[in-house]
């Protein structure tokens, strides 16, 4: 099993000395990683507990920035906490390097996977409030993600594509386009999931992603495209 690299150097890197270490190495154990697993659980309920933090914060940041309506806000909200997002912040960090899964999984680029990466800094999130409590993970997020905001509405990362979507078709055909899944395989901690998007009976596109929402994106992105929207 491969052995990541020292904590103090992530606590380090994110400026924050841990009491209990072992909620952030709970943190960066992929649930691929048996042996640490055992030993500690993996990440995923601190990957639970982050997301919510995550988005408590998000939102409280945007209500006091900005006398927008609700719509704009879940919008850029939408922008901050998206996986994408999340996986360059946690490449900014190496946060690959420190996490502990199977051979299998690193070998498969487990490492620098988006979504691997995107559960881990959530994980690194939630490990921080249960360790600080919420104001200093209040300023984590703040530090970390929220700050990049203007760079990503100017990215026009807060329009993505299935929103965009929806709003063609509603105004072309009055109709909303559904999403129906086409296959799902792989193993729980690797799924990869096909979708195909819909407006009424037509089948337009289908989009790949390691979730459903993701996929659905992928689907909507390729029905601009197929309809010559983009």
């Amino acid at each position: 099993m491969p052995h990541p690299s020292p904590l103090t150097d992530l606590e380090r890197a994110i400026g924050i000395n841990f009491k209990k270490k072992d909620f952030l190495r709970q943190a960066l154990i992929h649930r691929s990683s048996v042996r640490e697993s055992q030993a500690y659980g993996n990440n995923e309920r601190l990957e639970f507990l982050g997301d919510a933090v995550l988005e408590l914060a998000t939102t409280e940041y945007l209500y006091q920035l900005s006398d927008k309506p609700e719509g704009e806000l879940t919008n850029w909200r939408s922008a901050l906490v998206q996986g994408e997002h999340l996986a360059e912040i946690a490449k900014d960090l190496e946060l690959g390097q420190y996490l502990s899964m199977s051979r299998g999984e690193e070998a498969s680029g487990g490492r620098t996977k988006v979504s691997t990466l995107a559960n881990a800094f959530e994980a690194v999130i939630g490990a921080v409030y249960l360790d600080k409590g919420y104001d200093v993970a209040k300023k984590f997020c703040e530090d970390f993600v929220l700050h990049d905001l203007d760079r990503l509405l100017a990215a026009g990362k807060h329009r993505d594509e299935k929103s965009v979507f929806q709003e063609m078709v509603q105004e072309k055909t009055g109709v909303t386009p559904h999403y129906e899944v086409v296959v799902e395989e792989g193993p729980d901690h690797d799924k990869e999931f096909t979708m195909a998007v819909y407006i009424g009976e037509e089948r337009v596109a289908e989009g790949k992603g390691n979730s459903k929402q993701r996929a659905e994106q992928a689907a909507a992105k390729a029905a601009l495209t197929v309809k010559g929207w983009k």
